[in-house]
């Protein structure tokens, strides 16, 4: 995945809240971790909802970033050069051009796009759904439209769940779970709020709609024009960074995750979907490059 040297980037699209809050006592969650730590890790991660329908803290007052912090991407991710050579960069870089993508569907199919803020943390971080620690994964809030990661996530990506990582694997991420706030502003995301787990739930189906909108948006992403330069601000897309992609999907999917942790696989408890799901709808989206195409539901 590579970017144009000479794209301007948004940093205000970014919240870099690290380095400012405290750690938790019991840090992330890892396989020993303990049951509830594990819980919250399996049913959170890419999951899209906020902490508190996770079970965790309903919202405490969280120590303010430091200063020196607040303003770290929009100092340091000024161009498409950065983005080239900072993982942080990167990550701001795929957030706008997700957004730019989607913003543009929206006005072609008639509508509006309103744009979710990403904020990168490290240990806990309070939001509109509750205080989350990094145990939860990646999240969105619907409540605040934000979509929240601990950048820490990648290295547990390859390290915890097997994936082979690289850019376009954390770009998947982002991308995923930008899938659910366009859920959010379409109406979908709240089928997945009626509390049911299984393989045909309503929570599995969102999650490989946001799979399959992951897919769309990685189908299209050489073609979205930056503002800054009338270009593309991804100027290349390789089958290698798809295949990144594809088993990051995988490796995140609720049979692998369970056999990994449980040692076992049980599709009632499932809320993501397998990981032969988790590809296909990913696959799915990026074949066709249109959002029509990812109906899970029918």
């Amino acid at each position: 995945m590579q970017f144009d040297d000479d794209a301007r980037l948004d940093g205000s699209e970014v919240e870099d809240r690290r380095g400012g809050g405290s750690r938790i006592p019991g840090g992330k969650a890892t396989v020993g971790g303990g049951i509830i730590g594990l819980i919250a890790l399996v049913m959170g991660l890419l999951f899209g909802v906020g902490p508190d329908q996770l079970g965790l803290s309903p919202g405490e007052t969280e120590p303010a970033p430091a200063s020196s912090s607040l303003n770290e991407v929009q100092q340091a991710c000024t161009s498409g050069r950065d983005a080239n050579t900072r993982e942080d960069c990167r990550l701001v870089a795929v957030v706008r051009s997700t957004q730019a993508f989607w913003r543009q569907e929206f006005a072609r199919r008639g509508g509006r796009y309103s744009p979710a803020n990403t904020v990168f943390f490290e240990n806990r971080v309070n939001t509109a759904c509750g205080m989350a620690t990094e145990a939860v994964g990646p999240f969105y809030c619907p409540a605040d439209r934000k979509v929240y990661l601990d950048l820490d996530f990648f290295n547990d990506l390859r390290t915890k769940f097997g994936a082979t990582g690289g850019p376009f694997a954390q770009a998947y991420v982002i991308a995923h779970e930008y899938g659910h706030h366009i859920q959010n502003l379409t109406g979908t995301l709240q089928r997945a709020q009626d509390g049911r787990q299984g393989a045909n739930s309503n929570a599995v189906k969102v999650e490989l709609q946001a799979d399959c909108y992951a897919g769309v948006w990685a189908h299209n992403a050489t073609n979205v024009a930056d503002a800054s330069t009338g270009r593309p601000l991804i100027k290349t897309l390789t089958e290698d960074d798809i295949r990144d992609g594809l088993d990051a999907a995988a490796a995140v999917g609720d049979d692998r995750i369970q056999e990994k942790f449980q040692g076992r696989v049980t599709p009632e408890s499932w809320t993501h979907g397998s990981a032969e799901q988790r590809q296909q709808w990913f696959y799915q989206g990026y074949r066709t490059g249109d959002m029509a195409q990812c109906n899970t539901f029918r």
